[in-house]
């Protein structure tokens, strides 16, 4: 194995990447035990040296704990970027440094700080938790430094809280839940429904997405009675409580905004009780992860509606099946959603940098990120992400399904299916609605 090791992190090298020796060792062998609950990777850095970089950006993602699969795939996704811009003789060279955020946001807050001090950090990219990218974003404004946010997803980063400086290139709870809330309208004239409940996440995220949904369904005309909002806390143990609060007053739609671990936690802790006898659950935001149908087994609860801001087979469009299909060969496993936020940060910031010429000219930056399009794996045929000039949110078109038999990405059993596609210029909120929420924080 030593021998093993020496020549893969001489190849790295000479392909123009540099990374840790435990996550080589961890790419060389299919392990993913190098980041897992109890093992920390720490800082990784990848691309190219310092002192030939055109560019340092720095990102945090969660390595430790139960969102640790997040920075993982995070990983991956970022030396497939590279890899990319690598067979670009003109594209910049990137120095990235990715290490762990915890999903605290405090320590996040000084660990940026630290990339833009000591590291010399250009741009700022990553995180999963809404909390994190939040506190980070405040950082990066104060500071004037570009945040180019590739996972998180409360919508009040982009409209209350945005500001020149912040960038996102995945789905937020506005457009997933505009999305869902036109699914449900759809799912309400065919008689489906009248009560509906929700249960998130007790922080940033679960707050905004409950709104979002709820300010979706009053634009889209959805009449409905709200039988409870329930609020675990994030990585919450035992959901049992909440779910016998539901049997006993029961939504004819339960929506769901917990992710990764918590909603298999959830979903396993349900399937032990009637719940899905009795109410629809839906997640139209992260519940269609890859690695959620994977814990849903060969059977899982009738009724779920699921989505996700990436699928492994929607679209079936070449770029999509080439993004995934890379992503096991390095891996030997299939993406999660976070996978293709991180491809996409990294190559929006190499395009913004080709564009305005100097890294270093942020107001160049910004103006060649104010609209920039770029085609993601997301992208159904026939249409090309971009970064909206008002909120600097990437528009993209949203896919709710539900989950069908299929041996085709194992060790999932089940893939989503039976597809509700919504476009997404029709998904945009509206100046309206955006100037109202900018109007309630004075954000802008």
């Amino acid at each position: 194995m030593p021998g093993l090791t020496v020549r893969l992190r001489a190849a790295l090298c000479a392909s123009g990447l540099t990374v840790t020796l435990a996550f080589a060792m961890s790419v060389a062998q299919g392990n993913e035990a190098t980041i897992n609950e109890t093992t920390s990777v720490g800082r990784v850095e990848l691309g190219a040296p310092d002192v030939v970089a055109d560019a340092t950006v720095a990102c945090l993602y969660p390595m430790t704990g139960r969102s640790a699969s997040y920075g993982r795939d995070s990983i991956v996704a970022i030396r497939m970027a590279l890899e990319e811009l690598a067979t670009d003789p003109a594209a910049p060279r990137l120095r990235v440094i990715v290490d762990d955020s915890r999903s605290k946001a405090s320590f996040s807050v000084r660990m940026a700080e630290d990339f833009i001090e000591q590291d010399n950090a250009n741009i700022l990219c990553g995180m999963v938790s809404s909390g994190v990218g939040m506190a980070v974003s405040r950082l990066a404004r104060q500071r004037k430094t570009i945040l180019v946010g590739t996972d998180h997803a409360s919508s009040r980063a982009t409209l209350e809280e945005g500001h020149r400086y912040y960038f996102r290139v995945s789905s937020d709870t506005w457009h997933s839940h505009a999305a869902g809330a036109r699914y449900l309208q759809e799912l309400q004239r065919e008689g489906g429904w009248h009560k509906i409940a929700f249960l998130g996440p007790d922080y940033e995220y679960g707050r905004v997405a409950w709104r979002d949904l709820q300010e979706a369904m009053e634009l889209y005309g959805v009449s409905y009675e709200v039988t409870g909002s329930y609020w675990p806390k994030l990585y919450e143990p035992d959901y049992s409580l909440y779910i016998q609060s539901l049997l006993e007053s029961p939504p004819d739609v339960l929506v769901v905004a917990l992710w990764g671990g918590d909603f298999t936690a959830f979903i396993d802790q349900a399937r032990t009780t009637r719940l899905f006898d009795l109410m629809r659950v839906a997640n139209f935001d992260t519940g269609g992860d890859y690695e959620s149908l994977v814990a849903l087994g060969e059977m899982p609860p009738e009724g779920l509606i699921l989505s996700a801001r990436h699928h492994v087979n929607w679209p079936q469009t070449p770029l999509n099946r080439q993004f995934v299909s890379r992503f096991h060969e390095l891996t030997g496993r299939y993406p999660n959603y976070s996978a293709q936020g991180a491809w996409a940060g990294i190559l929006t910031i190499a395009k913004a940098i080709a564009l305005a010429g100097d890294v270093t000219d942020t107001e160049a930056m910004v103006e060649a990120l104010e609209g920039l399009e770029i085609q993601l794996p997301k992208d159904p045929e026939g249409y090309v992400s971009y970064i909206d000039a008002t909120t600097h949110q990437i528009i993209q078109a949203q896919a709710i399904g539900t989950p069908v038999p299929s041996q085709e990405y194992p060790p999932a059993r089940v893939i989503l299916g039976n597809w509700k596609v919504y476009d997404a210029e029709s998904l945009k909120p509206s100046p309206s609605l955006i100037e109202r929420r900018r109007g309630r924080s004075g954000g802008g």
